[in-house]
């Protein structure tokens, strides 16, 4: 599962390259050297609320919405939490599950086909 400093980091990255930065831009724009722009990407570093404040300004968006992690968080963590979460399923959760995946397939590719 991620840390809030990395779904914080991704969120600031997802909408730097959204805005059409680099991290070299976005780096220059708040008065910050590009590693430690790359770290708090990397959810290695958090920040401070001035620096949190000078993000917001340069991405055009707001703390609040800096903290949306709704769109950013890649889907290949979404397949980790559920990996983690399916090892603590019994053998016959597992085929309901198989099977529930299977229906929701099924589905969506008649839905395409409408």
């Amino acid at each position: 599962m991620l840390t809030l400093k990395e779904k914080l980091g991704l969120r600031i990255k997802s909408l730097r390259k959204k805005s059409g930065l680099s991290q070299e831009m976005l780096a220059e724009l708040i008065n910050m050297d590009k590693p430690n722009l790359s770290n708090i990407e990397r959810g290695k570093r958090f920040m401070t609320a001035e620096t949190l404040e000078k993000i917001a300004k340069a991405l055009n968006t707001t703390e609040r919405e800096l903290f949306d992690f709704s769109e950013s968080i890649p889907q290949k963590y979404f397949r980790a939490d559920i990996e983690k979460f399916l090892d603590n399923f019994e053998e016959k959760d597992l085929k309901f599950i198989l099977d529930v995946m299977v229906s929701y397939s099924q589905i969506q590719k008649d839905i395409k086909n409408i």
